[in-house]
Formats: structure tokens, sequence, C-alpha cells
């Protein structure tokens, strides 16, 4: 069994985990060691510590979600915590209830930290600045989504043992993505070189992520690069009629082992989920063992944020 690593010499001294910014790099690499320390008891199907027994943890999420949701629960679960999943449907947000106030109600009842997921993009701050426990971002709007990135980096970093050399392509709907910027920010921490691959129109604005390479055919995108992170149309975000945009994309960006030709041999897909199969990624692709990391991440999904909730309520002591 290996050995639970230790926290950074200066501590872990984060208090929510919003944006990967919250973290230092001696903390991300923290939680990267702790969260294949975790994946390691998953492996075996042991038991893990029951590090937070006793803890109250709550997921609030206002927006539909069975990954992120699921795997949260688990998380706590599998680290002793009485998890609390609330739902939206029946709570009195439907009232008229502000999502503020729904927040600070559930954290008087004795939360040790509260995963909320919203379409509303500055609504963690406001609760980071309400709240007594510490607050994790589930997704927020089109901006962040650090626990994604975290557990995509910690993914990564089990196939390849570093992300630092590698080139990782991130493809499609940029623009309305809250993985696509929290990963960006995440890889080039640890070492990688990242590009955006896809149509002018799902790009990011020109004033965002100067410093990254953009691309607009998936021939030059992918040309040498070790990893490829697929995206799903966000339809749900577009402005005016999402789906018109879908129509031709997968001819032009579609991957499928024979566009993965222009990557690496060695290379490696990706996808956060949920797929669009035949829209974003063909099916063949994704469930290929070979070339897909797609269910690890899954996997990893657990993990990592077994990692997360162990950090931030118990700082490592």
């Amino acid at each position: 069994m290996s050995e639970r690593p230790s926290p950074p010499t200066s501590g872990f001294s984060a208090r929510r985990l919003i944006s990967i910014e919250d973290l230092s790099d001696d903390e991300i690499h923290y939680v990267l060691n702790l969260a294949e320390y975790y994946a390691g008891y998953l492996k075996r199907a042991a038991p893990a510590p029951r590090r937070l027994a006793g803890k109250t943890q709550i997921n609030l999420f206002f927006e539909d979600s069975t990954r992120t949701n699921l795997s949260f629960d688990l998380a706590g679960k599998k680290l002793g915590a009485d998890v609390i999943n609330v739902p939206v449907s029946a709570s009195s947000v439907h009232k008229g209830e502000t999502l503020v106030d729904t927040a600070q109600t559930l954290s008087a009842m004795g939360a040790h930290v509260m995963i909320v997921r919203a379409k509303e993009e500055g609504l963690h701050q406001t609760l980071d600045q309400t709240l007594d426990c510490p607050v994790v971002n589930g997704g927020a709007g089109k901006l962040e989504h650090p626990t994604q990135a975290l557990l995509d980096a910690a993914t990564i970093r089990s196939e390849f043992g570093s992300l630092k050399g590698l080139t990782i392509a991130i493809c499609g709907d940029i623009k309305h993505s809250r993985v696509a910027g929290s990963d960006a920010r995440l890889f080039r921490r640890l070492g990688a070189e990242v590009r955006f691959v896809g149509p002018e129109n799902l790009m990011p604005a020109d004033d965002q992520f100067t410093d990254i390479k953009r691309f607009s055919n998936l021939k030059d995108g992918l040309d040498g690069v070790d990893v490829v992170m697929g995206l799903r149309m966000q339809f749900e975000r577009m402005e005016g009629d999402g789906r018109a945009l879908a129509q031709g994309f997968f001819d032009e960006f579609g991957l499928t082992h024979k566009t993965m030709q222009c990557a690496k041999d060695s290379a490696r897909v990706m996808h956060p989920g949920p797929m669009n199969r035949g829209v974003e990624i063909d099916g063949e692709l994704a469930d290929d063992p070979e070339r897909s990391l797609i269910l690890r991440q899954v996997f990893y999904g657990v993990a990592t944020r077994m990692a997360c909730l162990d950090a931030l309520i118990t700082k490592g002591l």
C-alpha cells in the first residue's frame, strides 16, 4: 500500500476551490498525489481511511449533472462524510428564495464543505464571502470547472507519468466550455503546451487566452500532439439556434480513428462527458481502450474529488 503523500511544507492554505488559481503549485501537486493515493484504494476495492467521519458535505446543484454530482457523492461517502444531496426541484428556490439564502440556510445546518454547481458566474464568489465552510465549484457558467481540470490532469499523469513536455489539443466548443478554461490554465502550469482547435465561431474572444495557439483545422491542430481533449457542444449555452452550429461539425472537426492519425501514434483521446456521439467524437474511438482514456477520467473523478475534499477540510492534518 502506498504511503499517504505529505502536504506542502508551507501547509495547505487554500480555503476554497472556485478556480484553479485558488491553489498554489505545491497544493496542486499535493492534490494530484493524493488523488493517486486514493486511486490505489479504489483499484483494490479497499476501504479508504475515513478522514471525513463526522463531517457534513452538502451537494447543491442548481444545474443538472450526473458525473460530477455522483462522483462528489461517492467521494464524500468513501471518506466517511455525511453527504446531503439537495434536490433543486424540491428546494425553496422554486418558492422565490434566492440561491444565496438557500446556501446560507444549508450551511447553518452544520456544513463542513459545500459543492455548488450553477449557471450564475459570480455565485461561488458571493457564497465564499458569506459561508463559513469551504465552497467548491462543481461548475460555473462558461468560466470554470476546477475539479474536472484536476481529474483530467490526474488521468493524464496516470498514462504519461507527467504533463511536462506534453502537447495537448483542446478541441471543439471552447467558447462555451467551462472545462476548456480550467484545463488550459492547469495544464500549462503543469508544463504542457496547450492548443485550441475548432471553428472560429466556437473560439474564445480574441482578448482571452491570447498566448494559446489556435487552429481552425484538425490536421494542423492535431499535428504531433500527445493528448486530444474533445469537448461537448454546449447547446444550452449558445446564443440563438445552437443546434445549427452542429451541422457539418463532425465532418470538419469530428474525432475519429482517421483524424487521430494526425496526432502522435501514442496519442490518447479524452472527453469530459457527456458525449454527443457522432457530433464531436465517433463512438468507436470513444470506446477504443487502446486510444481512449474517457472511462479512466470517470474513475479518477472519484479519486480526485476525494483528494480535494480531504485537502480542503483536513488541510493535510
